[in-house]
This record gives C-alpha cells, sequence and structure tokens, in this order.
C-alpha cells in the first residue's frame, strides 16, 4: 500500500500532461517551449500594437495625400534597411543579433519620446493641431516610416527564430499555438492604447505609448534569451539533443551572412522563393487597399488625435479577438488536417467576401468585421501557414532570403498598393469597382498558394530522402 502512493502520483500527472498535450496539438515535453516561445511572442506583439495605434492616428493627421506619400517612403526606407540588416548579420550569430534588434528597437522608441516630450515642453503641440509643429510633424513622419520597417523585421526576426528551433512538423503544430501567445498580447496592447486615449488628450500621449512600448521589448528580450538557453538544453528543439546524438549547433555566423544581393540571388535562383515573394507582394497590395479603406473611415468619424487613436486601438483590438477566438477553435487543427495550401487560400477568398459585403453596406460597423476578420485569418492562419514554408529551406538560404521577402518585397507590395488605391479614387471607383478589381487578383491569389503548398510538400519529402 506505501509503495504504491509514489507511483500514482506521477501517473496522475502524467495523465494530466497527456491529456494537454492532446488538448494544444503538441506533445510531451515541448510544452515549456511553446509556453516560453508563446511568451516571447506577447511581449513582441504587445509592444508593437502600443504602438501601431501612434504610427495610424499621426499618419492620418495630414489626410490620405501624405498618407500615400508615407507609403512610398516607407519602402524606400525598407530597402536600406535589408542592406543594414545584412551588415548585422555579418557581424553577429543569432544567438546576438535577436537581442540586439530589439535593444535598437527600445533606443529608438526612448528617442522619438525624448523628442517629442522636448517639444511639447517648449509648447508644441499634436500633429494635426494648430498648435503642432514642424518640428512634431518630421518626428511623427519618420516614426511612422521607422514603425513600418521595424515592425517587419521584429515579426520576421520572431519567426525565423521559431523556425530555427522547430522542424516541419513541430512548426505545423506548435505555431498556431504560439500565435495565441502574439494574439494575447496584441489585444492587450490594443486594450491599453484605447483605455489611455479614452482617458486623455494629452499632447505627452503618443510619447508614454512610445516609452512603455519601449519596457515591453525589453521582456522580450529576456525571453528570447532564456529561450535560447532552454531550447539547447532540450532534445525538442532543433538546438538540442536527437535519439541520443550530439546537440545539434546552431548554423555559425558565417554560413548566414548576406548582404542584400545575396538575397536577390537566393531568390532569383529559386522558384519556390520567387512564388513565396509573390505570394507575400499580393497578401500586402490586399492589406494596403484595406488600410486605405480603413483610414478613410476613421477619418470621417474622428476629429481629434486621441479619437483617432482610440478608433484605430478599437479595430486592432476587434481583430485580434477574433483571431484569438480563430486560434483556439480552429487553427491548431486547420494547417495540419488540410496541409499549407488550402490554409493559405482562405484569405484570398475572405478578401473578394469582404469587400463585396462593403459595396453594399459602406458603414463602419460591416467594415469593422470585414476587417476583423481579414486580419484574424491572416494572423491566425495564413501567417503561420506562410512561416511553414520557409522550414523546408537550408538555414543559410533562409537567413539571405526572408530579410528581403518579409522586408522589401512585403514594402514594395505597399507601394503597388497605394498606386492601385490612387488610380481608383482618381477614376472616383468606389467600393463596388474595388471589389470587382479584387476578383482577379484573389483568384491569381489563391492559386499561387495551392502551388506552394505542393511545392512544400516535394521538398519536405526531397530533404527526408536526403537525410
Amino acid at each position: 500500500m506505501l509503495a504504491a502512493s509514489p507511483d500514482t502520483r506521477p501517473k496522475g500527472r502524467s495523465v494530466v500532461k497527456d491529456l494537454t498535450a492532446r488538448l494544444l496539438n503538441i506533445k510531451r515535453g515541448e510544452l515549456p517551449l511553446a509556453l516560453l516561445s508563446a511568451l516571447f511572442f506577447f511581449c513582441v506583439l504587445c509592444g508593437y500594437f502600443c504602438l501601431r495605434p501612434v504610427r495610424e492616428a499621426l499618419g492620418v493627421s495630414r489626410g490620405m495625400d501624405d498618407l500615400r506619400w508615407l507609403f512610398v517612403g516607407s519602402s524606400i526606407a525598407s530597402l536600406v534597411a535589408v542592406l543594414a540588416f545584412g551588415g548585422i548579420v555579418n557581424r553577429f550569430d543569432r544567438r546576438r543579433f535577436i537581442p540586439l534588434a530589439y535593444l535598437f528597437v527600445i533606443v529608438c522608441l526612448v528617442v522619438f519620446a525624448s523628442l517629442l516630450i522636448a517639444d511639447a515642453a517648449r509648447g508644441g503641440g499634436l500633429i494635426g493641431t494648430e498648435t503642432g509643429t514642424d518640428f512634431a510633424l518630421a518626428v511623427g513622419y519618420t516614426y511612422f516610416i521607422w514603425l513600418s520597417v521595424i515592425n517587419l523585421f521584429v515579426n520576421s526576426v520572431f519567426w525565423a527564430f521559431m523556425v530555427d528551433l522547430y522542424d516541419l512538423d513541430q512548426g505545423k503544430r506548435m505555431f498556431a499555438f504560439i500565435g495565441v501567445g502574439g494574439t494575447l498580447g496584441a489585444i492587450a496592447g490594443s486594450t491599453i492604447t484605447e483605455a489611455v486615449a479614452g482617458m486623455t488628450d494629452s499632447v505627452y500621449l503618443p510619447a508614454g505609448l512610445m516609452l512603455g512600448s519601449a519596457a515591453l521589448f525589453g521582456c522580450a528580450i529576456v525571453a528570447m534569451l532564456v529561450l535560447d538557453r532552454m531550447a539547447t538544453a532540450s532534445e525538442h528543439s532543433r538546438l538540442g539533443k536527437r535519439d541520443g546524438r550530439a546537440p545539434v549547433e546552431a548554423v555559425p555566423a558565417s554560413q548566414t551572412h548576406g548582404r542584400f544581393w545575396d538575397g536577390v540571388t537566393a531568390v532569383a535562383s529559386s522558384p519556390y522563393l520567387l512564388g513565396v515573394g509573390l505570394f507575400i507582394m499580393l497578401l500586402t497590395i490586399s492589406n494596403t487597399l484595406l488600410y486605405f479603406t480603413q483610414a478613410n473611415v476613421v477619418l470621417e468619424r474622428a476629429d481629434t488625435f486621441s479619437q483617432r487613436l482610440a478608433s484605430f486601438a478599437q479595430l486592432n483590438m476587434l481583430t485580434q479577438t477574433m483571431a484569438l477566438l480563430t486560434q483556439l477553435v480552429i487553427t491548431t487543427h486547420l494547417i495540419k488536417r488540410f496541409g499549407v495550401g488550402w490554409t493559405l487560400s482562405l484569405l484570398p477568398l475572405i478578401l473578394v467576401a469582404g469587400f463585396a459585403v462593403l459595396a453594399v453596406w459602406p458603414i463602419f460597423a460591416v467594415f469593422a468585421m470585414f476587417q476583423a476578420l481579414f486580419r484574424a485569418a491572416e494572423y491566425a492562419t495564413t501567417r503561420p501557414a506562410r512561416e511553414t514554408l520557409f522550414s523546408v529551406i537550408p538555414v543559410a538560404q533562409k537567413y539571405r532570403a526572408k530579410p528581403l521577402i518579409d522586408v522589401f518585397i512585403y514594402r514594395f507590395g505597399d507601394v503597388a498598393g497605394a498606386g492601385i488605391d490612387r488610380a481608383l479614387a482618381a477614376l472616383g471607383v468606389g467600393l463596388a469597382g474595388v471589389a470587382v478589381a479584387a476578383v482577379p487578383l484573389a483568384a491569381a491569389w489563391a492559386a499561387l498558394a495551392l502551388a506552394l503548398g505542393r511545392a512544400q510538400q516535394r521538398l519536405d519529402r526531397s530533404a527526408a530522402v536526403a537525410r
């Protein structure tokens, strides 16, 4: 009797672990890594979604024409950033350049906040108001372009780290759960921003949100370093032990060195990576059309900076809440059951349906639901699915090509989307015309998604045979 007791408790804990792993579609032993990865992503997106409504509100303060030029500026800055990123990779290995990337974000946020605080102390007001200064305008527009570039690097670096830690099978099962952590962070950041904007219209509001986000990115650095150490010692990651063999070391920095033209060469020489790049471009064109529609809707219903800030935060919160529900109910098993190709093709279908409904009922509530559904599908299904596309690419090639695809090609799609929006506006095309224009775009996009899913399976089988 006395000997049975010690065996009972471990069995009970084992049952709980098995049930938890089955519910989350995560194997035993992977849960600690998955939880810490989710916490890492929580800190990153909580910090970013405190900053994003500030960017949107600053960007629309002087009207839609300025906003379109800001998109062009973001594309040019993205090219410069890709070149700089290659230089950083040349000097540091993964364990160094990822924390340094987030530290760079923190330093920039402190600088932006300090400049805005100094301007406010001299009597300057918010951008778009009568007391707003040219200095504050320059800082705000620089911040808009900076965050547009940094956002892509922040996410690209995070997901590159995840792909480095987990293999393709783990990615299909775990990326959706890790994405839930990021979604919770996005909801928290949006909620904080909306609440603060509702309490004050102070000229110090943007600077305060920037400093709060800097603290959150500091927490992200701590989470990343702990995760890296845990993964290196775990047999459930690419960096740990497998089947009793020696630990699989991270690829040396010398093998991941990449300049801009290395990324161009890597993408141009691979039909698979060209397809991934084209998929990203179609995604961003769609996102940009939706973004300008959002800006017009908010400008029509909000007069002050704090009202615009709260409106953008409210839309973000609604989007991320729907994304969370999608992740919990659908995404965890969607990629595993239907495959990457069919999962990626979901977003083009939502695009056409959403614009069609919006063309009939062009009101804020309908737009809010459409955007929430579209963004939820992007964050909860498309983003985890498209990140698994890189799981079948050699690490050295991935680190050269991914910044080019995730930053420059992404922002080139923004410019293309802004050009399309400007052309449609010049022609006097309304939402009905946009919906019609979206049909061939979405059809090509969906076909490409299915083709990429099949190509990924072929590459994975080839890699398995080679091993």
